[in-house]
Protein backbone atom coordinates (compact mmCIF):
# COMPACT_ATOMS: atom_id res chain seq x y z
CA UNK A 1 0.00 0.00 0.00
CA UNK A 2 1.10 3.66 -0.81
CA UNK A 3 1.65 5.32 2.31
CA UNK A 4 1.73 8.58 0.86
CA UNK A 5 -0.41 10.74 -1.44
CA UNK A 6 0.39 13.98 -3.00
CA UNK A 7 -3.41 15.82 -3.76
CA UNK A 8 -2.67 18.66 -6.15
CA UNK A 9 -6.07 20.76 -6.04
CA UNK A 10 -7.83 24.52 -6.45
CA UNK A 11 -7.44 26.77 -3.67
CA UNK A 12 -10.60 28.69 -4.32
CA UNK A 13 -13.88 28.56 -2.43
CA UNK A 14 -15.73 29.77 -5.45
CA UNK A 15 -16.20 26.21 -7.02
CA UNK A 16 -19.32 23.60 -7.18
CA UNK A 17 -20.07 22.26 -3.54
CA UNK A 18 -19.77 18.99 -4.79
CA UNK A 19 -15.85 19.58 -5.40
CA UNK A 20 -15.72 20.43 -2.16
CA UNK A 21 -17.80 17.41 -0.55
CA UNK A 22 -14.64 15.34 -3.09
CA UNK A 23 -11.99 16.82 -1.96
CA UNK A 24 -13.04 16.06 2.07
CA UNK A 25 -13.60 12.78 1.26
CA UNK A 26 -11.00 12.03 0.07
CA UNK A 27 -8.73 13.39 2.42
CA UNK A 28 -11.04 11.14 4.93
CA UNK A 29 -10.13 7.92 2.86
CA UNK A 30 -6.52 8.84 2.74
CA UNK A 31 -6.71 8.96 6.42
CA UNK A 32 -8.42 6.36 7.14
CA UNK A 33 -6.58 3.63 5.20
CA UNK A 34 -3.33 4.97 7.08
CA UNK A 35 -1.90 7.35 4.47
CA UNK A 36 -0.29 10.81 5.10
CA UNK A 37 -1.51 13.39 2.70
CA UNK A 38 0.94 15.54 1.43
CA UNK A 39 -1.01 18.81 0.03
CA UNK A 40 -0.59 22.38 -0.79
CA UNK A 41 -0.53 23.82 2.70
CA UNK A 42 -4.05 26.40 1.84
CA UNK A 43 -6.62 26.68 4.48
CA UNK A 44 -9.17 27.43 1.01
CA UNK A 45 -11.08 25.84 -1.38
CA UNK A 46 -10.61 22.23 -2.21
CA UNK A 47 -7.03 22.37 -0.07
CA UNK A 48 -8.39 23.06 3.00
CA UNK A 49 -11.59 20.66 2.51
CA UNK A 50 -8.98 17.96 1.54
CA UNK A 51 -6.75 18.78 4.97
CA UNK A 52 -9.92 19.01 7.23
CA UNK A 53 -11.34 15.49 5.82
CA UNK A 54 -7.84 13.71 6.40
CA UNK A 55 -7.51 15.86 9.95
CA UNK A 56 -11.30 14.76 10.81
CA UNK A 57 -10.40 11.36 10.42
CA UNK A 58 -7.06 11.37 12.17
CA UNK A 59 -4.81 11.66 9.31
CA UNK A 60 -0.99 12.81 9.33
CA UNK A 61 -1.24 16.22 7.08
CA UNK A 62 2.13 17.49 5.09
CA UNK A 63 1.57 20.94 3.82
CA UNK A 64 4.24 22.37 1.53
CA UNK A 65 4.08 26.36 0.64
CA UNK A 66 6.03 28.98 -0.63
CA UNK A 67 7.70 32.30 0.36
CA UNK A 68 5.67 34.46 -1.83
CA UNK A 69 1.84 32.98 0.13
CA UNK A 70 3.44 33.34 3.54
CA UNK A 71 0.39 35.25 4.61
CA UNK A 72 -1.59 31.79 4.25
CA UNK A 73 -1.33 29.45 7.01
CA UNK A 74 -1.77 25.71 6.73
CA UNK A 75 -5.01 24.08 7.65
CA UNK A 76 -4.94 23.77 11.58
CA UNK A 77 -3.51 20.46 13.52
CA UNK A 78 -1.47 20.01 10.17
CA UNK A 79 1.31 17.98 11.35
CA UNK A 80 4.10 19.08 9.33
CA UNK A 81 4.81 22.34 7.28
CA UNK A 82 7.44 23.16 5.25
CA UNK A 83 8.55 26.30 3.75
CA UNK A 84 9.84 26.54 -0.18
CA UNK A 85 11.33 29.74 -1.38
CA UNK A 86 10.02 29.46 -5.20
CA UNK A 87 7.08 28.06 -6.81
CA UNK A 88 9.36 25.21 -8.59
CA UNK A 89 10.88 24.08 -5.31
CA UNK A 90 7.53 23.89 -3.67
CA UNK A 91 6.28 21.36 -6.82
CA UNK A 92 9.21 19.25 -6.78
CA UNK A 93 9.13 18.72 -3.00
CA UNK A 94 5.11 17.95 -3.51
CA UNK A 95 6.10 15.61 -6.39
CA UNK A 96 8.91 14.26 -4.34
CA UNK A 97 6.64 13.72 -0.73
CA UNK A 98 4.30 11.21 -2.38
CA UNK A 99 4.68 8.04 -3.22
CA UNK A 100 1.52 8.73 -6.10
CA UNK A 101 0.29 11.96 -7.27
CA UNK A 102 -3.55 13.08 -7.59
CA UNK A 103 -5.48 15.45 -8.79
CA UNK A 104 -8.75 17.03 -8.02
CA UNK A 105 -10.05 19.75 -9.95
CA UNK A 106 -8.30 22.63 -10.33
CA UNK A 107 -6.90 25.58 -12.18
CA UNK A 108 -3.78 26.76 -14.04
CA UNK A 109 -1.55 25.35 -10.96
CA UNK A 110 -3.55 22.08 -10.81
CA UNK A 111 -2.82 21.45 -14.50
CA UNK A 112 0.58 22.57 -14.33
CA UNK A 113 1.51 20.35 -11.56
CA UNK A 114 -0.13 17.22 -12.82
CA UNK A 115 1.48 17.57 -16.16
CA UNK A 116 4.90 17.93 -14.57
CA UNK A 117 4.21 14.49 -13.42
CA UNK A 118 2.94 13.35 -16.56
CA UNK A 119 6.01 14.27 -18.12
CA UNK A 120 8.55 13.49 -15.92
CA UNK A 121 7.13 9.87 -15.40
CA UNK A 122 6.77 9.56 -19.37
CA UNK A 123 10.33 10.76 -19.35
CA UNK A 124 11.32 8.22 -17.05
CA UNK A 125 12.88 10.57 -14.53
CA UNK A 126 10.25 9.56 -11.73
CA UNK A 127 8.15 6.32 -11.36
CA UNK A 128 4.97 6.91 -9.67
CA UNK A 129 1.37 6.39 -10.41
CA UNK A 130 -0.49 9.31 -11.24
CA UNK A 131 -4.40 9.55 -11.01
CA UNK A 132 -7.85 11.90 -11.34
CA UNK A 133 -10.60 11.95 -9.35
CA UNK A 134 -12.82 13.13 -11.96
CA UNK A 135 -15.44 14.62 -10.00
CA UNK A 136 -18.41 15.56 -12.13
CA UNK A 137 -16.34 14.70 -15.24
CA UNK A 138 -14.33 17.99 -14.48
CA UNK A 139 -11.08 16.04 -16.39
CA UNK A 140 -13.16 14.73 -19.31
CA UNK A 141 -12.11 17.58 -21.75
CA UNK A 142 -8.28 16.80 -20.95
CA UNK A 143 -8.89 13.13 -20.93
CA UNK A 144 -10.32 13.88 -24.55
CA UNK A 145 -7.35 15.90 -25.54
CA UNK A 146 -5.07 12.89 -24.53
CA UNK A 147 -6.86 10.08 -26.21
CA UNK A 148 -6.56 12.12 -29.03
CA UNK A 149 -2.53 12.62 -28.60
CA UNK A 150 -3.19 8.72 -27.91
CA UNK A 151 -5.00 8.52 -31.35
CA UNK A 152 -2.63 10.45 -33.82
CA UNK A 153 0.39 8.74 -32.18
CA UNK A 154 1.90 11.40 -30.36
CA UNK A 155 1.02 9.44 -26.98
CA UNK A 156 2.29 5.73 -27.03
CA UNK A 157 -0.17 2.71 -25.02
CA UNK A 158 2.01 2.74 -22.34
CA UNK A 159 2.16 6.25 -21.50
CA UNK A 160 -1.72 6.81 -22.50
CA UNK A 161 -2.46 4.18 -20.00
CA UNK A 162 -0.82 5.67 -17.23
CA UNK A 163 -3.58 7.94 -15.66
CA UNK A 164 -5.91 5.93 -13.47
CA UNK A 165 -9.43 7.62 -13.68
CA UNK A 166 -12.05 7.07 -11.02
CA UNK A 167 -14.94 8.85 -9.64
CA UNK A 168 -14.82 7.21 -6.64
CA UNK A 169 -11.55 8.24 -4.08
CA UNK A 170 -11.67 3.99 -2.80
CA UNK A 171 -10.94 2.76 -6.23
CA UNK A 172 -9.07 5.38 -7.70
CA UNK A 173 -6.27 4.51 -4.20
CA UNK A 174 -6.96 1.16 -4.80
CA UNK A 175 -5.84 0.96 -8.45
CA UNK A 176 -2.80 3.55 -7.66
CA UNK A 177 -1.91 0.72 -4.95
CA UNK A 178 -1.65 -1.92 -8.10
CA UNK A 179 0.65 0.30 -9.90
Amino acid sequence: MLKSITVFCGSSDDCPEAYKEAAENLGRVIARQGRKLIYGSGQCGLMGRTAKGAKEAGGYIVGINVVRFAQYQPYPGTDEFIMMDTLPERKAALIEKGEACVALPGGVGTLDELMDVYALVQAGVLEKPIGLLNVNGYFDGLLAQMKRAHEDGLLNDRDYARLIVEEDPEKLLSRLDAE
